[in-house]
């Protein structure tokens, strides 16, 4: 006969070794566990000792995951105990080597697929989790179309996902049982897993056009009918369709893209911090953005919006915004512009006298003498000593980010920029990089990272219960962020640290709620809004009242 399963065969409530011999008797576990009982302190450094011994970040990836599908709240402890080393090991940049083999290594999942070719399924998945309206607070969903540094990845991008949230909770106490991750299968154009016989999604080329775009107003109907209290959360989409879909659904739901928002926003705080320093107005900025999809001109619709703020008309915001792309400067003469590009291409005849063919970044930056320049173009060592050394010549302290990562793809190295911009260069890096010392000053380098902000965003969303999330809301994530760091000290990091995360969540989610009522979204209210905020922060901690429940 087949054993009974058990409460320990259940990830959300079991607490193995915790639990006391009268509850394992009222649980009908005699028995099936060792005599010793355990506190959750305990069992958190038994499995940290264990996961020190694993050889590689993938390894402690698999370990973690062996945990979160047994005990959910031993996870968890793990995670916010050792969050600044565990960080880079649950999400960026390990889940990507773990996506490159999802489908080979498969082991279980907690997420909901949902398949193009069965869009009559979509409803019913969720109906399947058996969860109320008023059940759900985060949905994140993933089409995997352009995972991190890595491309497509089709339904081997769930772990994005899954990841994601992890970090909400982790960071910000986002309530792990009122979450859901969600694939989007709409097949991929990766060779590599088409021609892969454990690969477990569809087997045929991405599918695009009027039924994706059916396939997509098919999901946002869906979980805002079944959820309607869910922040939906898109993450990692193509860059053709990732600021389409934000901009086409922003004001029907409570939407909210991370590789657009959420990184513009993270690059708002870095300047918002760099202007403390040089005392200048955003409506006095000159911005370059170097790679130029949907994370680049995300950023350049946020600093472009912060300098219509600041007084500019948006025409003139507009005017000191150039991005460039593969193809040099984007000018309005160049066939098939994405949409997202086409809004900040120069005038061809603006800028035909720079340059014969495609104007480079050399060119541009000593044409235009920009404030800030952004990387993210994924092009190793693209910010060369003569575009650094042009770049602080055309301004005393110029604002340099270059946001590419891994370490093989970042734009520049701090340690030389630092050196070829004399010290000047006020910046902010995608990777974790040490302080750099020169002329005996130490230069600390803060990390561009969206953890940083998204999971205290998602956190004032839900605790304002905010039907929208406006660039106001943004904003204030943004502030809140560069609030926590002193800038006045000589080579102070224009970011803070990922170590108090979840401090610094709680800072930001007061912040965005409080924008959300100035916004007039906000539909909750709460007379202590700080208290509210850290009410709403699940806690990795055993229930005391949940043996009932287990039963």
């Amino acid at each position: 006969m087949p054993v009974e399963p058990t409460v320990l065969q259940d990830r959300y409530r079991n607490r193995g070794t915790a639990y006391t011999l009268e509850e394992r008797a009222e649980l009908g576990i005699t028995g099936r566990l060792p005599a010793a009982v355990e506190t959750l302190e305990g069992q958190a450094n038994r499995a940290y000792a264990q996961l020190k011994q694993k050889s590689s970040d993938l390894q402690k990836y698999i370990y973690l995951n062996e945990i979160h599908d047994r005990n959910q709240v031993l996870y968890f402890k793990l995670l916010a105990d050792h969050l600044d080393e565990l960080l880079p090991v649950v999400y960026d940049p390990t889940v990507g080597d773990a996506i490159q083999q999802w489908s080979v290594d498969y082991r279980d999942s907690r997420a909901v697929y949902l398949s193009i070719n069965r869009p009559e399924d979509v409803k019913v998945s969720f109906e399947s989790l058996g969860l109320g309206a008023d059940d759900v607070d985060l949905i994140v969903v993933s089409d995997a179309q352009e995972i991190l540094g890595i491309g497509d990845w089709g339904v081997n991008g769930t772990d994005i996902s899954i990841g994601k949230l992890a970090v909400y909770t982790a960071a910000a106490g986002i309530d792990p049982n009122r979450v859901i991750a969600v694939n989007l299968d709409v097949g991929t154009d990766n060779e590599q897993l088409l021609n892969s016989p454990p690969y477990l999604g569809n087997r045929h080329a991405r599918v695009t056009g009027k039924r994706y775009d059916d396939f997509i107003a098919l999901y946002l109907r869906t979980v805002s009918e079944l959820f309607p209290n869910a922040l939906l959360h898109f993450e990692d989409f193509g860059p053709s369709n990732a600021r389409r879909i934000l901009v086409e659904n922003a004001d029907k739901y409570r939407i909210f893209n991370d590789d657009m928002q959420g990184t513009g926003a993270i690059v708002m705080a870095s300047v918002f911090s760099a202007l403390k320093v040089t005392g200048a107005r955003w409506s006095e900025q000159r911005l370059v953005v170097f790679g130029a999809g949907t994370a680049g001109t995300g950023m350049a619709d946020q600093i472009h919006a912060a300098m219509v703020r600041d007084g500019a008309t948006p025409a003139e915001a507009k005017s000191n915004i150039w991005l460039i792309d593969v193809h040099g400067l984007v000018t309005d003469d160049m066939v098939d512009l994405p949409d997202y590009q086409r809004a900040y291409a120069r005038p061809k005849s603006e800028v035909s006298a720079w340059a014969d063919g495609e104007i480079e970044l050399l060119t541009t930056i000593k044409h235009v003498k920009p404030t800030i320049l952004i990387g993210t173009s994924t092009v190793h060592n693209a910010f060369t000593e003569d575009v650094v050394r042009a770049l602080a010549e055309g301004v005393d302290r110029p604002v340099l980010l270059p946001l590419s990562n891994p370490t093989s793809r970042i734009e520049v190295m701090p340690s030389n920029a630092i050196t070829w911009s004399e010290g000047r260069a006020l910046m902010a890096v995608g990777i974790p990089v040490g302080p750099v010392d020169y002329n005996g000053i130490s230069y600390e380098i803060g990390q561009a990272n969206n953890a940083l902000l998204y999971p205290g965003l998602g956190l004032g969303t839900i605790v304002s219960g905010a039907r929208h999330v406006t660039d106001g809301m943004l904003l204030a994530a943004a502030e809140a962020v560069a609030g926590q760091v002193d800038v006045s000290h000589p080579g102070a990091s224009l970011l803070p640290p990922v170590a108090n995360l979840r401090a610094s969540s709680a800072t930001v989610a007061v912040a965005v709620a409080r924008a959300a009522a100035q916004d007039g979204v906000a539909t909750k209210t709460h007379e202590n809004l700080i208290q509210a905020v850290q009410d709403a922060m699940w806690q990795p901690v055993y229930p005391t009242s949940d043996v009932e429940h287990a039963k």
